[in-house]
């Protein structure tokens, strides 16, 4: 809990000893804490360097623990000082940035990452840079991280962060599948499925994405696609996959359990067919004996179904479906 302010395990264990202690020598600190006479004096070292701990003026050999409040509460101040520093020195190289190249190039809004370890690296880094939403396509084979060595989602999805993905149907009979996807699932990321995901993808906060380069057996290769064309395509194929996937939830006994895609009922058919033929969302109303504002909320609730953003896109997406009639 003290790593933020510089603190490693044995460190934490030996001043929360001491406190508990009042007062101890390193030996039976040691004893104490079931580590090395030398380990534990190094510790205590580095306590006293940051002013959390001090050799005892009223017995020599034994140390005590600086109070909490006043200790820790210095070094949180630092600590917030020098992260206001660190704030402010980005803002600044960013505004730099901005002056020297007012239009990125073409080179600035892609980058070729090469290698196991460097795709591994950018992946996390990716997830840990978002404050919003992760946007994830997993393939039945991974490339550089299997979902065991996914360690970002946790801490990202505590920061509240929510996750979309769509799992490829091959995930699930991986031998640790269903226990990702459980974790997965308790921490309320929405989880879809589909028989085939289309190339493995993750954007973060819709500013950043990472496809990768490669087939397999190849050297792993990924492409780091910033705010672009590029990427608003690479998002409305996302889109596009999570429409058409299955959802997946936790049931009963921890269970997982697949939903049928949600559709419209014959109401929204009667409503979309008299919206085709030409009528307005009065007429409506009042041909089927409903409010306006019920059949203007089952059309946003149809557009926001099939995940489109006009009433065009929502009729041929209609026919497209087969949910009226061409004819």
């Amino acid at each position: 809990m003290l790593g933020a302010i510089g603190l490693d395990e044995r460190q934490e264990s030996a001043y929360r000893a001491l406190i508990a202690l009042g007062a101890a020598e390193v030996t039976d600190l040691a004893h104490h804490l079931s580590m090395p006479e030398t380990d534990t004096e190094r510790a205590l070292r580095r306590l006293e360097a940051q002013g959390l701990a001090a050799q005892s003026t009223a017995r020599t050999g034994r140390w005590v623990a600086a109070p909490p409040g006043v200790a820790l509460g210095a070094l949180l101040t630092q600590q917030r000082h020098e992260l206001e520093q660190a704030e402010l020195a980005a803002a600044l190289l960013a505004e730099e940035y901005r002056a020297e190249a007012s239009e990125p190039a073409v080179h600035d809004l892609v980058e070729v990452v090469t290698g196991r370890g460097a795709v591994a690296h950018r992946f996390l880094q990716i997830q840990l840079g978002a404050t919003e939403e992760v946007c994830c396509l997993v393939t039945g084979k991974p490339i550089a991280v299997t979902g065991a060595e996914n360690d970002a989602e946790d801490r990202v999805a505590s920061r509240g962060v929510s996750y979309r993905v769509v799992l490829e149907r091959e995930v699930l009979a991986h031998p640790s599948g269903l226990g990702d996807l459980t974790a997965a699932l308790g921490r309320d990321e929405q989880v879809r499925v589909v028989d085939r995901v289309p190339t493995k993808l993750v954007v973060a906060d819709r500013t950043l994405a990472l496809v990768p380069l490669t087939g397999r057996g190849a050297e792993p290769a990924a492409l780091v696609v910033h705010a672009s064309g590029l990427l608003e395509s690479l998002m409305g194929l996302f889109e596009s996959v999570w429409r058409e996937a299955l959802p997946l939830r936790l049931g009963a006994g921890a269970q997982v359990t697949q939903d049928e895609m949600p559709g419209p009922d014959a109401t929204d058919l009667e409503v979309l067919s008299l919206l085709l033929a030409g009528m307005t969302d009065a007429s409506v109303a009042k041909q089927l004996d409903l409010g306006l504002r019920t059949v203007q909320r089952r059309v946003k609730g149809l557009m926001e179904l099939t995940g489109v953003t006009t009433r065009l896109q929502l009729g041929w997406h209609a026919y497209e479906k087969g949910w009226v009639a061409r004819h």
